[in-house]
């Protein structure tokens, strides 16, 4: 318990953490408001009104076709956080027990897991996405699949690395000598040490998912109409760059905004989690 104390007393006093920590409940908070309650309707289209200016109406004006921009971001949140856990948790969750397995067996089980990493890693998201759309054509499952995929041998070898750091350890070849397996020692002695990796990491590639499904969204192959994406309506805000160049800045700074947040958050973690690593900065 007072280790847990020490831990969220070092968090409150670290700018990096307070501060993405405060940018990714924003973000939080407006997914789950928008889940019940937008300014307007996204689908509402108000062509008399379009590109208006921002107004007690519209606080942040209408687009080409009259919808609400402010609805249109808060809306466009849900999108970013669902292909973000759903991306992660694809990566967490077949990526790292493939790394624990490849730190536990060595020998040819490693050497398969981490020569199918190393072809993974040769079909981006961006490909992955394109190839998928070709079979079944755009969509944001394919947006979470293909972020996903590419998510597995990233904490595969993560992982892996961080695993067998830990098999190193002393305390690991006592729980060997004492008659541990693999698995019993993985679980409780591994894992729990390779926590904070992992959690780090975790914020990290959430980022990179948003940033990957705002451009998969801004090719066509992500989220399609009429749900609102980020990374779409910076594609439809093209047209209307010089006459209303505000509709590519405000899916822009919530893009750049999350990201930020995500990265502060993870810089904070690091350092939280292991203070060593603040010291030597």
């Amino acid at each position: 318990m007072s280790n847990n104390n020490t831990v969220w007393r070092r968090a409150l006093r670290h700018p990096s953490f307070m501060a993405g920590g405060a940018m990714v409940l924003l973000m939080v908070l407006c997914a789950v408001l928008s889940l019940f309650w937008s300014p307007y309707p996204v689908g509402d289209i108000d062509i008399p009104n379009k590109l208006a200016s921002p107004s007690a109406a519209h606080w942040l004006g209408t687009d080409s076709l009259g919808r609400d921009i402010g609805s249109l971001l808060l809306v466009g949140s849900q999108n970013s956080l669902l292909v973000g856990f759903i991306a992660v948790g694809i990566g967490l969750g077949v990526g790292v027990p493939l790394g624990l397995l490849a730190s536990a067996r060595r020998g040819w089980v490693e050497e398969v897991i981490m020569r199918a990493s190393d072809f993974t890693f040769a079909f981006p998201a961006l490909l992955s996405a394109i190839m998928l759309t070709a079979i079944y054509g755009p969509g944001l499952v394919v947006s979470i699949v293909a972020i996903g995929i590419f998510n597995i041998p990233v904490f595969a070898r993560i992982s892996r690395g961080a695993a067998n750091a830990v098999w190193a350890r002393d305390y690991t070849a006592a729980a060997r000598a004492a008659g541990k397996g693999p698995l019993v020692i993985t679980l409780a002695h591994v894992l729990p040490n390779i926590a904070s990796v992992l959690i780090v990491q975790a914020t990290i590639q959430f980022a990179i998912a948003i940033l990957a499904e705002a451009a998969l969204s801004y090719l066509g192959l992500g989220t399609q109409p009429p749900q609102p994406s980020w990374g779409r309506m910076l594609n439809e805000a093209q047209s209307q760059m010089f006459q209303a160049p505000m509709l590519a800045v405000y899916p822009g700074a919530a893009i750049a905004l999350a990201v930020l947040g995500l990265n502060l958050l993870g810089d904070g973690l690091r350092d939280v989690l292991d203070p060593r690593l603040a010291r030597q900065r």
